[in-house]
Formats: C-alpha cells, sequence, structure tokens
C-alpha cells in the first residue's frame, strides 16, 4: 500500500479517544501515514527514530506540558511543522504559541475540515523545506546523486547540470513537473529522468495529446465501459491506470480544448477521475509530468489556458534551455550524432575538420538539438571521402539564414535596428569594419567562416582586412 505523504505525521495527545479519532478524520482525507503518541515524554524518541513530516501536539497534556515539547521540537527540529491543539479557545494562548515557532494553532472544537486542511498545509510545507535544503545542498556540492538517471541527455552544460539537481531534488514530490522548452529541445528526454528519478521500475506512459478533441482525450486517458457509446462493445481501462504504479508523461497540453483542460484540473487536484459511461469516481498514484512547447504564461493571460491549471502545473517547472544558449555542447553533441547516424548507415565514423565546430557554433538552431541531428545525418548521408565535408551544413545554414536584404524590405518604416539607441552614427566605414570584426569573433577568427556570414567572398574579406591594417599603419 503507498503511504501519504512519505513521512509519517505525529499526533500527540493523551486522550486515546481523540487520537483515534483524528486518526480516522485524517484516513478519510486519504492521509494514511500516521503515528500516534499518548505520552508526552516519549515525544522525543519518536522524532529521532521517524523522519516526521508534520507533529499535531496537544498543548495541556501530564508530565510535559505542550509548551515545553514545542519548545524542544522547534529547537532540535526546526524543519517539522507544529500544529497545535488545545480544548480551551484562548487567543493570549495561541499568539504565544505562534511566537514560539508554531506553524498553526486549532481549538479540538474547530471544524474536522478545517484541522485536516491545516495538516495538508503542514504537510506541504514541509516538503517545500525538505526540497529547499536538498536544492541547496546539490548546489553547494555541486553533486548529483544519482547521475545515471540523466546518462541518455548529451551535455556538460553548467546550465544543465543545476536542472539536474532541481529534478532529483524535487524526485521525492508527488506534485506535477511542467517541462517548457522550445520545439526539439529534448523534453521527453527530461520527463524520462523525471521518471527515473522516482519510479524507476515502473512503468513511463507517453501520451502526445495535441491534437485530441475532447472526448478522444477523456477515452485516452480515462477509459470507458462497455456501452459507453456506439461502438464501445468492450470496456478500456485507459492510460491512467496502465501508468498507475508509475508515472505518465502528457505532451503538448498547451493544445489541450477547454473542456479537457477541466478534466485535466480535476485529475491534478483530487487526484480522481471518471471512466467515460461511469459515475464512480477511480483514484490514481501515477506521477505527472507534463510538457509543452507554447508559452502557457501568454495563453492564460489571453483565455485560451485556464489559469488555475496553470498555476496548478508549475508547482515544479523545469524550462530547458534552447542549444543557442548552450553551444559548449555541440562538441559532444556532434561526437555523439555522428556516431549515431554512422552506425545506422553503416559507415565508419569518419573524421572531421576543426573549422567544422566553429562553423556549427554560429548557427541559431530554431529547431535546436533535433535540427543539429537532422544535419549530421545528412551530411554522414552524402559522405564519401575520408574527412567529413562541411559542404552540406554550409548549404543548409546558408538556406536558412534570411539575407539581410530581404530583412530591410520587410521593416517598415520608422523600425528601430541596431544603432537606434546610439546619439551619433558611425561612418560607412567605422560601420563595416564593426561588422567585420564580430564576424570574425563569431567565427573564432576563422576567415572562411566569417566571409559565409557576411555573405561575401573570402577574397573579398582579405581586401578589406588588408585595407583597414593598410590604414591604421599609415
Amino acid at each position: 500500500m503507498n503511504l501519504t505523504p512519505s513521512h509519517p505525521i505525529l499526533i500527540v495527545d493523551d486522550e486515546e479517544v481523540w487520537l483515534h479519532s483524528f486518526s480516522l478524520s485524517l484516513r478519510s482525507a486519504g492521509l494514511n501515514n500516521i503515528i500516534t503518541c499518548n505520552d508526552a515524554p516519549l515525544v522525543a524518541d519518536m522524532l529521532a527514530k521517524h523522519a516526521v513530516s508534520v507533529m499535531v501536539l496537544d498543548l495541556n497534556m501530564p508530565h510535559i506540558n505542550g509548551a515545553e515539547v514545542l519548545l524542544k521540537t522547534v529547537e532540535e527540529y526546526p524543519h517539522i511543522p507544529v500544529i497545535i491543539m488545545s480544548g480551551l479557545d484562548q487567543i493570549d494562548t495561541a499568539v504565544n504559541c505562534i511566537k514560539q515557532g508554531a506553524f498553526d494553532y486549532f481549538t479540538k472544537v474547530t471544524e474536522e475540515e478545517r484541522l485536516v486542511a491545516g495538516v495538508v498545509r503542514g504537510i506541504e510545507m514541509a516538503k517545500l523545506r525538505r526540497e529547499n535544503d536538498s536544492l541547496k545542498e546539490h548546489f553547494l556540492n555541486d553533486t548529483l546523486d544519482s547521475p545515471e538517471a540523466f546518462s541518455h541527455i548529451i551535455t556538460h552544460n553548467k546550465r544543465m547540470r543545476s536542472l539536474f539537481q532541481y529534478m532529483e531534488a524535487i524526485s521525492t514530490s508527488c506534485e506535477p513537473v511542467l517541462i517548457t522548452g522550445e520545439t526539439g529541445v529534448g523534453k521527453e528526454l527530461f520527463a524520462t529522468a523525471v521518471h527515473n528519478l522516482c519510479r524507476p521500475t515502473s512503468d513511463l506512459v507517453v501520451v502526445n495529446v495535441a491534437g485530441l478533441d475532447d472526448t478522444v482525450f477523456a477515452d485516452t486517458l480515462f477509459g470507458h465501459r462497455k456501452g459507453a457509446f456506439t461502438g464501445a462493445d468492450q470496456a478500456r481501462d485507459g492510460l491512467i491506470k496502465t501508468a498507475s504504479k508509475g508515472s505518465l508523461f502528457l505532451d503538448e497540453i498547451g493544445d489541450l480544448t477547454p473542456s479537457s483542460q477541466v478534466k485535466l484540473l480535476r485529475l491534478i487536484q483530487e487526484r480522481e477521475y471518471f471512466q467515460l459511461g461511469s459515475d464512480i469516481p477511480r483514484h490514481t498514484e501515477a506521477r505527472m509530468i507534463f510538457a509543452t512547447h507554447h508559452d502557457l504564461d501568454a495563453l492564460q493571460k489571453d483565455g485560451t489556458f485556464r489559469t488555475d491549471l496553470f498555476f496548478r502545473l508549475r508547482t515544479h517547472h523545469i524550462h530547458i534551455p534552447p542549444l543557442r544558449d548552450r553551444i559548449d555542447d555541440i562538441p559532444l553533441l556532434l561526437d555523439y550524432f555522428l556516431a549515431e547516424a554512422c552506425h545506422k548507415l553503416q559507415k565508419d565514423v569518419p573524421a572531421y575538420p576543426k573549422e567544422l565546430l566553429l562553423l556549427l557554433a554560429t548557427y541559431a538552431y530554431p529547431g535546436n538539438i533535433r535540427e543539429l541531428q537532422h544535419m549530421i545525418f545528412d551530411a554522414v548521408s552524402g559522405h564519401r571521402s575520408n574527412i567529413l565535408s562541411m559542404d552540406r551544413f554550409k548549404e543548409y545554414i546558408h538556406r536558412q539564414n534570411i539575407p539581410c536584404k530581404e530583412i530591410h524590405h520587410q521593416e517598415p518604416a520608422g523600425q528601430e535596428t541596431v544603432f537606434s539607441s546610439l546619439n551619433a552614427l558611425p561612418s560607412l566605414k567605422e560601420a563595416s569594419n564593426i561588422l567585420i570584426q564580430e564576424a570574425l569573433n563569431r567565427a573564432g577568427g576563422n576567415q572562411a567562416i566569417a566571409a559565409d556570414m557576411l555573405g561575401i567572398t573570402r577574397q573579398a574579406l582579405n581586401w578589406r582586412l588588408k585595407k583597414t591594417k593598410e590604414l591604421q599603419d599609415q
């Protein structure tokens, strides 16, 4: 049986009847990981033995007063939220308890729903504290506890490593994980890593929801009962049931219809869903992972994506940087995809000119890693010699980049340019020299690549550089 929360709730009270009653209330709310204590002096031993998520503490007990237990707990276990319970409704007492470090204060005559809600808040607070502590530890030590979970992601970029550390920190959380990033950055690879960290021995069920209408979405995820609609000759469990012990990854959720968004919100909040044709709720313990290349913030602001679902999804957010922001990964990716392409095409892995890395570093990669992979595969497909030619790469980049003259024709009058912020414009010769120097900087000093970027021949670039040097020497 799965225990919720993962760390137990400790209830401390000398009244056995109330211990039993409140335990039942918590269990009816789905909280089944509970330990109880009816003798205050035993609390210290129980806290030493159990990694408690939250403690519910009666204020008025024999032997040791609840206030003393509170002070000692706050001092030795500051990460554990302590909720004070009292049979008396005294404002001064409540204020003092909060000042001494209590997370919340209730009287025993408080409505049961409010008491349970207070415990749930305490559990969430404890969970956030553990995640923050884990993040601090990972960042300070710059370590990964489970590097094997990320072995399928090719990188040595520091920003990516920080994401891995964050993913390890949230791996014990039951909250949804949202993965965002441009097309081709590897969102499914990250979803696999999240799954490997939390439930490596179970199934990862992947569903691309783009283009699914409301009925197909509901049937795919929730399933249906026999006879639920015309053609439903047999019952279907749905993919949530398949993922119940593992993880459910829904890709492209930015394309969901409003009706499907409502169903998804209920699934996340209540962890409940209804099969088509059934009014009996089903519960799921699946780890929920979501991804999209859309800007959900913009979508919820213009009303096409529900605001409540947007904020519910962002509990844990992983944004994958585009390839152009981590060009230090290009050498690793080039070697990996080169070997992969040669294996598929049954060719020997060729060497490549060092200038190829400089050329690849000048491109913006709107299709990100997937685009680089296709570029390399195409180049290997046409490869015939011992050294991989740069020609296919140059042709592809030239086709994708829009010439400057085309951009100028598209600009409306008055549009800002790179010179708009300058009080005085440089001369044409100065601007030309600046542009040439920037191209050389981006090309790592390689004149052939710089010339390609500028749309001129290498000889023309050499002539300009020579003229510039002659003027400087005069």
